[in-house]
């Protein structure tokens, strides 16, 4: 299965507050009840307060991100104990060490680990636009942008969460193939298996990743670095009911010789009833599943879309 991958080999990197660490400013922490209760069953964490490592206590007066002359420092309120060099050091300290892990979860709003729309004040102590970056987990995210990462509030959003996930798995197989020995036979056998979960994401990726692989013009290195890249922006896009259901409709071509007319017209009623927001994605999904027992076709069987993860996370339950 594509998401039979050991806990002890998927490595997730975190911020240390959200596994119940007590490293905030305020000597508390913030617990992500999905991390340490679902999704930490199944991978293992390498959590990082980039505050405390470069030196800072616990208590600590608060840091934020201030605008001063178009440059972004992080310090206390008044300017002073800037840290800004410090965090930005130690983030390229982690990148360099944790090429191996497979994905990241950030806390929101956080100067050091925000992800995104981390706010922004004016050296008078006016708040400016939400649209900053932590200084830690900038450069996480730039020496990696292949590298799945999250906020643990979005996180709370259960399409945000089943895309995260998949990404995280998808990254992980990807990296089990680099380190297997990419070949171009590896390379087309990896597609294959994507290329349901991408039809259900970008159709115009799931076009060019496929011309891709049929230039003669590059080497296996260039070509593997393109599709990487490719396919994991393609991941990004959030799959829709829409989109799903004409990746579902695809799938049932394949049984189109085997089904009787009103397993054929069950399965049709099961996408358009998904499709029209009147059940979730699992339910058109089993079915599928139970044909395909019924009806084994090796190519549909090493699908990623069917099980891109462990069940027992059901993210395919709430939407």
């Amino acid at each position: 299965m594509i998401h039979s991958v050991d806990k002890k080999d998927l490595h997730i990197g975190i911020s240390a507050c959200l596994v119940g660490e007590k490293v905030r400013f305020d000597a508390s922490n913030k617990p992500s009840t999905f991390c340490i209760q679902e999704f930490g069953q199944h991978v293992t964490y390498k959590s990082f307060c980039p505050e405390v490592a470069i030196g800072l206590p616990i208590p600590r007066p608060t840091i934020r991100q201030i605008k001063k002359d178009d440059v972004i420092i992080v310090s206390r309120p008044d300017g002073s104990g800037d840290v800004t060099d410090a965090l930005k050091a130690y983030g390229k300290k982690v990148a360099k060490v944790t090429k191996h892990l497979s994905g990241y979860v950030f806390c929101a709003k956080s100067p050091s680990c925000g992800m995104e729309r981390v706010k922004v004040y004016s050296p008078e102590g006016n708040s400016l636009k939400s649209d900053g970056v932590g200084a830690f987990a900038r450069e996480i995210m730039a020496a990696n942008p292949l590298l799945p990462c999250e906020e643990n509030g979005r996180l709370n959003d259960p399409l945000i969460r089943e895309n995260f996930v998949a990404r995280v798995y998808a990254y992980k197989h990807w990296q089990n193939v680099e380190e297997s020995g990419l070949t171009k036979h590896k390379l087309t056998t990896f597609h294959s298996q994507y290329k349901y979960t991408v039809m259900s994401h970008d159709l115009v990726a799931y076009k060019k990743l496929g011309q891709l692989l049929a230039r003669a013009d590059l080497s296996l290195e260039d070509m593997a670095a393109q599709y990487i890249s490719g396919l994991m922006a393609a991941l990004t896009i959030k799959a829709t009911r829409k989109k799903h259901a004409n990746t579902l409709a695809h799938i049932q071509g394949y049984f189109s010789k085997h089904l009787k007319s009103n397993e054929r017209q069950e399965l049709c009623e099961q996408i358009n009833a998904y499709r029209e927001g009147l059940i979730p994605l699992i339910a058109p999904l089993t079915l599928v599943k139970h044909y395909l027992l019924q009806y084994p076709k090796d190519y549909l069987s090493k699908q990623a879309y069917l099980s891109p993860y462990p069940e027992q996370l059901k993210l395919r339950y709430a939407y």
